[in-house]
């Protein structure tokens, strides 16, 4: 059934290689440079405020996050918690190499870009990355960014945040897409049948136990035409991607979590 703006209440594709994920298990990939040896794993996104400018265009595939201007965590002109920064670097790294590895795409591997939602550049980006969106407070110019960024053929992939934090996300939402519906995606759609066939979508979140919720935002609010942007809801998909080279999280669910970005991108690319 189709929602409005409103809290939410084949055959299986190869695997990600045990090999590569192990890889990562182990530190064969690089943990994301200096900013990440002086800010550790990223839990509080301060890496981001160090990273190194954004790569030169040059056709790749290149892994897109957002910035933002957040409603909280900045005393005295200095943020202590980056919310648009969480899991950075290192699921900005790890992923792009799983991209690599599993499909044809020429993916860039050693640096992400980080852009503004009125930033220009951003078109040249199929594909961004918005997390923490419960502290989203968009500039109009960003709102505007947004919504011609969606309707002209980006994809954003909305990430990182569970219970009353919809209600953020859903009020600016509505500026960015006023018509736009949040559709509940099941298992049968395209998405989860672009390069993995995902039978199930029995995801929970990594640290609160709550079952995750799929929701897209379509092209005319229909399901049949181009979805513009996934909302994973009660989940965190970057964060098992982040910690895929420590052992945190039983490898079987990051396999799980790596399958659902290829599959978004894959979809991204091909619609």
């Amino acid at each position: 059934m189709t929602r409005g703006w409103f809290p939410p209440a084949a055959p299986p594709g190869r695997a990600i290689p045990r090999w590569l994920l192990l890889g990562l298990v182990a530190g064969v990939l690089p943990p994301g440079g200096l900013a990440a040896q002086r800010f550790g794993n990223g839990a509080n996104g301060e890496a981001a405020l160090y990273a190194p400018p954004n790569p030169p265009y040059d056709g790749r595939f290149t892994y897109a996050r957002i910035r933002f201007t957040q409603t909280c965590c900045v005393q005295a002109g200095q943020y202590w918690d980056v919310k648009w920064g969480h899991d950075y670097p290192k699921s900005d790294t790890h992923f792009p190499r799983i991209l690599r590895e599993l499909t044809t795409m020429r993916v860039r591997t050693e640096v992400s870009a980080i852009l503004t939602l009125d930033d220009p550049q951003l078109f040249k980006f199929p594909f961004a990355y918005l997390c923490e969106p419960g502290f989203w407070q968009p500039s109009d110019k960003e709102v505007a960014g947004l919504r011609s960024y969606l309707l002209k053929g980006g994809f954003l992939l909305v990430d990182d945040f569970a219970g009353a934090h919809w209600y953020n996300f859903e009020t600016q939402m509505r500026r960015v897409l006023p018509e736009a519906r949040l559709i509940p995606l099941t298992a049968d759609h395209p998405i989860f049948d672009s390069f993995y066939r995902i039978p199930s979508l029995d995801f929970t979140h990594p640290y609160y136990g709550v079952k995750a919720e799929f929701y897209g935002i379509f092209e005319d609010n229909d399901p049949k035409k181009r979805m513009m942007a996934i909302v994973n809801y009660n989940n965190d998909v970057s964060e098992y991607w982040e910690f895929s080279d420590t052992g945190l999280f039983p490898i079987d669910l990051s396999n799980e979590a790596y399958k659902l970005g290829v599959n978004y991108v894959i979809y991204s690319m091909s619609r």
